[in-house]
């Protein structure tokens, strides 16, 4: 079935089209509460849920099938172009690394990150990037980096950030976007030349919702998952203008959207309160992320 929760938006929006893309509430396994979720090479939607299982379903949504697990509970995934995915685990502290061509997992990072929630695969500096959530109700830092071969990494931007949570990049922009959950907001970290964090600034604030996760159309156009209300904001490439994009005020189609995928003009959500991924069409989109890093 498909549902029409277009507040006002087009022409983001092609005719307000959300769906279940995959109803995970019986599978084996099932979709138990995803957070992840990105476009694979293979072409087949990519999740996680909070048995910490890798599972990937089919472009059409016709199956399901389970590629590995972390026995923890699964936050952001990303993938390093046909290499490798990698994979935040709540539970381990730790981010995790499934080898793409003999689906071999193995724990990638060291203990250091509290939270680790979002991966961001910078390719041009060899380095993945990741969140750190740090604690519900304390700000801390903030963003670690790791070498993408040998997994070695430090703090990258050490200032406090509140709850920080999805990131992005954005084309022809050496900078760093991170969602502050809790600070309703958005923030911009300037990459420096020599590949260190710059000062950060507020790119949106007082958003309409408490942003999880990001990613960026092919105009420059933030669209931000909220996982309270259930809604999804588009932000102007200046961070001047945010609008609602679509709202479910039910929560059954988008239910607490947590991380957001382009794959052209179709964009996934995973449903942190839900068994399910959620398809929504869109007039603008943007290509997957891994072929950026292929």
């Amino acid at each position: 079935m498909t549902y029409d929760f277009s507040t006002s938006e087009p022409p983001l929006l092609a005719s307000g089209n959300a769906r279940v893309f995959f109803d995970g509430t019986f599978s084996k396994p099932k979709i138990s509460h995803p957070e992840g979720v990105a476009i694979g090479p293979d072409g087949w939607v990519w999740c996680g849920n909070q048995d910490g299982d890798i599972l990937r379903i089919a472009p059409d949504g016709s199956t399901m099938e389970q590629v590995a697990s972390t026995g923890g509970f699964l936050l952001g995934l990303a993938f390093e172009g046909e290499r490798a995915l990698f994979a935040c685990d709540m539970h381990h502290a730790a981010v995790f690394r499934l080898d793409l061509r003999d689906r071999s997992l193995r724990r990638f990072t060291q203990p250091g990150i509290r939270i680790p929630n979002f991966p961001l695969v910078d390719a041009v500096r060899r380095r993945l990037l990741v969140s750190d959530s740090y604690a519900r109700d304390e700000a801390g830092p903030g963003i670690w980096c790791y070498d993408l071969d040998s997994g070695v990494g430090a703090l990258w931007f050490a200032e406090p950030l509140r709850f920080a949570n999805g990131l992005a990049m954005r084309s022809g922009d050496d900078s760093v976007y991170v969602c502050e959950t809790f600070a309703a907001a958005v923030s911009r970290i300037p990459i420096q030349p020599d590949g260190s964090a710059g000062k950060a600034t507020s790119f949106a604030t007082d958003l309409p919702g408490l942003p999880d996760g990001i990613a960026f159309d092919t105009e420059g156009q933030l669209i931000v998952g909220c996982y309270e209300p259930s809604r999804l904001l588009r932000i102007a490439p200046d961070g001047s203008d945010v609008r609602v994009l679509i709202e479910d005020r039910t929560a059954h189609v988008l239910c607490h959207p947590t991380n957001v995928a382009f794959d052209g003009n179709a964009l996934y959500t995973a449903n942190l309160g839900r068994w399910h991924i959620t398809r929504i069409a869109l007039n603008i989109g943007n290509k997957p992320l891994w072929s950026e890093h292929a």
